[in-house]
Parts: C-alpha cells; sequence; structure tokens
C-alpha cells in the first residue's frame, strides 16, 4: 500500500482528470437544443434573479415530476445545457423540471442551496407533493440537501459531493471561497439523517462512474454507507466504464436502469 498523499486537486478537478470533456459537454449543449424545439419548456420563475428559473417539461398537469439539479461546481452552467435529459423521462409519462441558480463567485454556496429549496418548494406547490430529486456532482450534494430537509421523496444523486472539506485546499474554492468551518456546514454528510422521523422520503441512491477518481467512488460509498447505517433506504452503485461526465449517458436513454429507477421513484 502506497504512502503517497491523496493529491486533492488531482482527485476533484474533474475537467483535467477527463481531457475530453469538451467533446461531451458539446454533445450535452446540441442534444439539449434538439430537445428543446422537439417539446419546448414552461418557464417558471422561482426568484427575482435572471437564473431563478425552471425549465418545466411537463408531459401533462397531473403526471408526476421529477427535479434535475445540474453540475459544475456551483459555478459553472445552467438549465440550458440539460434539456437533453428531459427526453428519455417524457417517454415514461415522468415530467422533468430543470432548475437553473445563481453561481459562485457571485453568490454563496448556502445562497445556492436556499434557491434549490425554492424551486424544489415551487414544484412541491405545484404537484401537491414531494418530489422526487436527481442532480449530478454539486447537483447530487444538493439533491442529498434536500432529502435531509424532508423536501423530497426520494433522491438520486449522480457524481456527487457529499463532504465539501476536501474542496477547500483545490482550485475549485477560489470562486467558492469555503473555509473549513462553512465547508462542514455544507456538508449534508453532516445533515440531519432522513430516517423517518420526518415527514419527506427516505430513499438515497448513490451513483458513480467507476472511471471516475477514487475520492468521487469513495464520496458516493461512504454517503451511501454512512445514511444507510441510520436508517435510510440507500443505494450505491459505480457504473462500469463511465466517468464523471459520460455517467450522464445512461439518462438519454429510456430503457437504462438509471432512467427506470428514477422512474418507479417518481410513480410510486
Amino acid at each position: 500500500m502506497s504512502d503517497k498523499p491523496l493529491d486533492l486537486e488531482e482527485q476533484y478537478n474533474n475537467r483535467a482528470a477527463v481531457p475530453d470533456h469538451p467533446v461531451v459537454m458539446a454533445r450535452w449543449k446540441t442534444d439539449a437544443e434538439a430537445a428543446r424545439a422537439a417539446h419546448p419548456p414552461t418557464a417558471l420563475p422561482y426568484g427575482p434573479g435572471q437564473r431563478n428559473v425552471i425549465d418545466l417539461f411537463e408531459v401533462a398537469p397531473d403526471a408526476p415530476v421529477v427535479v434535475f439539479l445540474h453540475g459544475g461546481y456551483w459555478q459553472a452552467l445552467d438549465r440550458s445545457w440539460f434539456s437533453w435529459i428531459a427526453a428519455a423521462f417524457l417517454q415514461h409519462g415522468v415530467s422533468v423540471a430543470i432548475p437553473s441558480y445563481d453561481l459562485a463567485p457571485t453568490v454563496r454556496l448556502g445562497r445556492i442551496v436556499g434557491q434549490m429549496r425554492d424551486a424544489v418548494e415551487l414544484v412541491r406547490a405545484r404537484i401537491g407533493k414531494r418530489p422526487v430529486v436527481f442532480g449530478h456532482s454539486a447537483g447530487g450534494h444538493m439533491a442529498a440537501c434536500m432529502l435531509s430537509e424532508a423536501r423530497a421523496s426520494a433522491a438520486v444523486a449522480i457524481s456527487g459531493v457529499f463532504d465539501l472539506e476536501p474542496l477547500v485546499p483545490t482550485s475549485l474554492n477560489v470562486a467558492l471561497g469555503l473555509d473549513a468551518r462553512e465547508a462542514a456546514a455544507l456538508s449534508p454528510v453532516h445533515w440531519p439523517v432522513p430516517n423517518g422521523s420526518t415527514p419527506g422520503g427516505t430513499v438515497l441512491d448513490c451513483v458513480v462512474g467507476a472511471a471516475e477518481t477514487a475520492e468521487f467512488v469513495r464520496q458516493s460509498k461512504d454517503m451511501a454507507d454512512l445514511w444507510g447505517g441510520k436508517g435510510v433506504d440507500t443505494r450505491f452503485e459505480a457504473l462500469p466504464g463511465l466517468n464523471h461526465f459520460t455517467v450522464l449517458d445512461p439518462l438519454a436513454d429510456p430503457d437504462s436502469a438509471l432512467v427506470r429507477r428514477i422512474v418507479e421513484l417518481a410513480k410510486a
């Protein structure tokens, strides 16, 4: 076993770890534009800012709704990159809500989490029940936060970051400006466990690409083990051959196990 200290920059800088990420992201953008043309979303403002808007891809007014929270380390991207995710769920009769949020360093991370509270609560008010919330990377972190706060009926965190303290010494923190205390306070590993003592859901799936860095795999496994040991119905799965960007590929396939799992949770 090596005694070499872990290089946190190497472990958490996903764009550096996946040199061909621009190719994958270009595909996201192209597919998103096609999805928006095929099924134009309804824009739902949930706050006063230009980015405080949800794109709702609706099957029917009474259809179940899932909420997708996008990644980008809370400092990049917006809802328009991920419209393509809606297509597979629409085929199953499930509507999809995709909010944007303000980005660091313009706002603090705590404010971004607060904006996602507002977005999820708007969806909840619209459909009359807690929605399933799923998200990627930073969005996986916030999906777990929404479950902890009893705002979701279930959460699926894809490549989530549940303990933010390892980010503090990395370049990812330049925009976030977290110190150890704030990082700990915003880490769902330290938040209340949704074990049935609150009205929300108690299901958390932690999904990660098996080809991601060791730290991302560890974070998902540790989160599933931690909350699972405290009464949450957790699942951990490492998807073979997928990295931090291609881990979203199954969401384009209506027959994928990941899509079918989220649909199952939405229709429960």
